[in-house]
């Protein structure tokens, strides 16, 4: 997945250091990135940046730095355009500037006394020198749902996103829900379903939407018919192990329970249970 970034190491420590000339430098115009080249992925660096950056994180010894200023004079290209683009650290540390960029821009002013924010000293945070007031980067936590009916996975087609692969269930946690909660709320409120035995499988930062994503696999719970909410999804249907086709992508969490399934079929909640230790955590991944 998208940060599967070993042997790197990503170190999100919040220092205060100076940019050097050749120091990578994310740089954000909206929801579009600037980049010197594409194939591979290749950052603006401090020597061309104009005005004031940010410190935002290392990958093994490279420090990675946000410009505060538009740069009218470099090229962009979408986001999204960094889907499928390597190296792999540099796309997750262009993912994750992403995120960051969002919530700088967000709180530039105090949300309780209109104050303009400032950066903290000593934890990654704004602060508003007139109230107090302190604030956070937001992280919205997400499900991720592979619902199993026999040998078969429930896949959608989202209605209304340029994106038309297979998916599956997704939704944002609620406030005062678990996210078993969600699973069993999104599960309802997109295709009528009712689940059981719902097991959690990984999870995934992903920054090009702000989420953590959650990752779980449940069974169905009586009828199989599906009533569709046809405002989100343009399709849903629950496919076969032998027919589904995908592709591992490297990327996302969807594609990776997708490839689980794939692999595993009906024996998914099976292998599930196989990960655990006697008081009921998961093994690291090795």
């Amino acid at each position: 997945m998208i940060q599967d970034i070993q042997p790197s190491t990503f170190d999100l420590s919040y220092l205060h250091l100076d940019p050097e000339d050749e120091d990578p430098v994310l740089v954000f115009d909206g929801k579009k990135i600037a980049l010197k080249g594409m194939d591979p992925l290749l950052l603006p660096t401090y020597r061309e940046i104009h005005g004031p950056v940010q410190y935002l994180f290392a990958i093994d010894e490279t420090h990675y730095f946000l410009a505060l200023e538009k740069q009218d004079h470099l090229s962009y290209q979408d986001i999204h355009a960094l889907r499928h683009q390597k190296p792999k650290k540099t796309q997750f540390a262009a993912v994750t500037a992403y995120h960051l960029y969002v919530w700088y821009s967000k709180n530039r002013y105090c949300g309780v006394c209109g104050q303009p924010m400032i950066p903290a000293h000593s934890e990654r945070a704004m602060r508003c020198p007139s109230c107090h007031n302190r604030v956070y980067p937001n992280i919205m936590p997400a499900v991720i749902v592979g619902v199993l009916y026999k040998n078969s996975i429930l896949v959608t087609r989202y209605a209304h996103r340029t994106y038309k692969g297979h998916a599956l269930i997704a939704g944002f946690c609620e406030i005062g829900e678990t996210p078993e909660d969600t699973v069993r709320r999104e599960v309802m409120e997109e295709v009528g379903l009712h689940v059981k035995n719902i097991q959690y499988y990984k999870s995934q930062p992903w920054g090009f939407d702000l989420n953590l994503l959650l990752g779980f696999f449940c069974e169905l719970d009586g009828d199989p018919n599906i009533t569709l909410e046809q405002e989100e999804l343009a399709k849903a249907r629950f496919i076969a192990q032998d027919e589904l086709n995908d592709e591992p992508d490297d990327l996302s969490l969807t594609n990776d329970m997708m490839m689980f399934f794939k692999e595993h079929g009906a024996h998914v909640l099976d292998c599930l249970d196989s990960k655990k230790t006697p008081n009921n955590k998961f093994k690291s991944n090795p």
